[in-house]
C-alpha cells in the first residue's frame, strides 16, 4: 500500500508524532510511505500545491499525522486542508487515517475534526491513534502502535470505514441587520476579536448588531489585519519567559490589546468545521502564556455565523474553552435573538462578577494541565508558579484527613454486625454537615 503522510507538526522531521510513522515504516516493509512536512513547509505548499496533489493523487491512503494544539491540530495542517479542499482534487476512492501525540488533552475534539475533514474530501475514513507522547518509548506504546496499523490494513483491505453522517440542514441565510443601538454605559470595554474579511458580510452584520445592543463600549480586533508572522512553533522558548520567539510583538498585543478588556467576544464564521485557519493560528499563538489561564473569571461569549447545530464538535470545544480557561460562557448567538440575549447576558455577567462552575470539560482538562505542569515545573517555571499561586496543584493525597475518615468508614462497612448496627444512621452522617449549613440560613 502507498501511504502519503501529511505530517502537519511545524518542527517536521523533529516532530515527536513523526517518529511513530518512521517506527510504523520499519515494522512494516510492505507499505510504501511519502511523508510531505506540510506543517513546515505550508508556506512553500501556499504558493504552489503542485507537489503536494501529486503526492496525494498516487497515494492509496493519507495518513494525517500532527501532535494536537489547542483543541485541534496545528494551523500550519488546518491550512494546509484548507488548501486542499480549494483545489478540488478528487480522493473518493482514497482511504484516510490519523495519528496524533499529545498529554491526550481534548484529543477527541482534534481527531473529530480530521475526520469531518476527511469525509468531506470524499476519503474512507478508518480510524486513528491518539498517542501519548512518551508512549513509543514503551514497549505498551510500540505494541499499541503495532495493532494500530495492523487495524488499518485489515479495515482497508476489507473496505470497512466510517460512513459520512447525512446532514439535512439547509444553508444558513445571510444575516441582515435588525437591531437598534442602545445607550452606553461608562467602563467595562469588551473585545470582540474576530478574523474578517471585505467578503463576509454576514459576520460583519452580526457585529455591527452586537455592538448596537451591547450596552457597553466595544472594540474589534480583526487578525486579519495583525501581521502575524506565523503559527506556533511548539518551540517551548516562552516557557520560562512568556516570551514568544516570533519578533511581531504579538505575545505584548494579546496582553495589552485584548486580555486587558474586561470581556471577550470571538467572533467567526464556520470554516471546515472550526472556526479558520487564521483564528486557529491566533488560538495557537496564545502559548505564550504557556497553560496558564490568565484570562479566568473573564466572561467570554461567541458570534457564529454557520449552521452550529450541524457541529457538535465545534460545539464542544467552545464549550471546554470556556470551562478550562475558568470563563463564564455568556452565549453562543447565531441569529439577532441570540445576538440580543447575549448582550444582556454578558453585561450581567460583567456587573455581577459571575464565576462559572466547573464541569467534566473543565475539571478534566485541568487535572491533564495540573499533573503535566508539575511534572514539567523545572521546564515551564511561569506555568509553576501560576499553578502554585491559585491553588491549582489540588493533588488527592493532600486530602490525609479524607482519607483517614474513608479508611475508618471501610473498616466499619466491612464488619457485618457493625454494618447490621448502623442501619440508615451512615446516611444521616453524612447529611450533617449539609444540616448545619442549611441551619445557619
Amino acid at each position: 500500500m502507498k501511504v502519503c503522510v501529511l505530517s502537519g507538526s511545524p518542527k517536521g522531521p523533529n516532530s515527536i508524532t513523526y517518529q511513530t510513522v518512521l517506527f510504523l515504516e520499519k515494522c512494516f516493509p510492505d507499505c510504501s510511505f511519502t511523508t510531505l512536512h506540510v506543517g513546515q513547509r505550508i508556506r512553500m505548499y501556499e504558493k504552489d500545491l503542485t507537489e503536494a496533489l501529486n503526492a496525494v493523487a498516487e497515494a492509496d491512503l493519507l495518513l494525517f499525522c500532527y501532535p494536537v494544539y489547542t483543541f485541534i491540530v496545528p494551523a500550519q495542517l488546518h491550512r494546509f486542508i484548507e488548501l486542499l479542499k480549494a483545489s478540488g482534487i478528487r480522493l473518493d476512492e482514497k482511504y484516510a487515517a490519523q495519528l496524533s501525540t499529545s498529554k491526550h488533552f481534548y484529543d477527541t475534539t482534534a481527531h473529530k475534526f480530521i475526520q469531518e475533514n476527511c469525509q468531506d474530501l470524499g476519503l474512507k475514513y478508518l480510524g486513528g491513534l491518539s498517542a501519548d507522547m512518551e508512549d513509543l518509548l514503551t514497549k505498551k506504546g510500540q505494541r499499541e502502535a503495532v495493532s494500530f496499523w495492523r487495524l488499518i490494513l485489515w479495515k482497508q483491505s476489507r473496505n470497512i470505514y466510517e460512513r459520512k453522517p447525512r446532514r439535512t440542514a439547509e444553508a444558513v441565510p445571510l444575516y441582515q441587520r435588525s437591531l437598534k443601538e442602545v445607550k452606553k454605559r461608562e467602563g467595562r470595554e469588551t473585545v470582540i476579536v474576530t478574523c474578517l474579511s471585505g467578503e463576509d458580510t454576514s459576520l460583519a452584520n452580526m457585529i455591527a448588531d452586537f455592538r448596537a445592543a451591547y450596552p457597553y463600549k466595544t472594540r474589534v480586533v480583526n487578525m486579519n489585519e495583525y501581521p502575524l508572522a506565523g503559527g506556533c512553533l511548539g518551540c517551548f522558548r516562552c516557557a520560562v519567559s512568556g516570551k514568544c520567539i516570533y519578533q511581531d510583538g504579538f505575545d505584548d498585543f494579546l496582553r495589552r490589546e485584548i486580555q486587558a478588556g474586561a470581556a471577550i467576544v470571538c467572533a467567526f464564521t464556520i470554516q471546515d468545521h472550526s472556526m479558520g485557519s487564521r483564528m486557529k493560528m491566533y488560538d495557537d499563538r496564545q502559548f505564550c502564556n504557556g497553560h496558564r489561564t490568565v484570562t479566568m473569571g473573564m466572561p467570554f461569549g461567541y458570534l457564529v455565523n454557520g449552521n452550529l447545530e450541524e457541529e457538535p464538535n465545534l460545539q464542544m470545544i467552545i464549550e471546554g474553552r470556556a470551562q478550562v480557561g475558568g470563563n463564564y460562557l455568556a452565549g453562543v448567538a447565531t441569529d439577532a435573538e441570540g445576538i440580543q440575549n447575549l448582550a444582556k447576558t454578558l453585561a450581567y455577567a460583567l456587573k455581577h462578577q459571575l464565576q462559572p462552575s466547573a464541569m467534566f470539560l473543565g475539571v478534566g482538562g485541568m487535572k491533564i494541565f495540573r499533573d503535566l505542569i508539575w511534572v514539567m515545573q523545572g521546564m515551564m517555571k511561569a506555568d509553576h508558579q501560576f499553578y502554585k499561586e491559585h491553588g491549582i496543584y489540588d493533588f488527592p493525597q493532600k486530602q490525609r484527613r479524607t482519607i483517614l475518615k474513608m479508611k475508618l468508614v471501610g473498616t466499619l462497612l466491612s464488619n457485618p454486625k457493625i454494618q447490621a448496627k448502623m442501619g440508615n444512621k451512615m446516611t444521616e452522617g453524612m447529611l450533617m454537615p449539609y444540616r448545619k449549613v442549611l441551619e445557619k440560613i
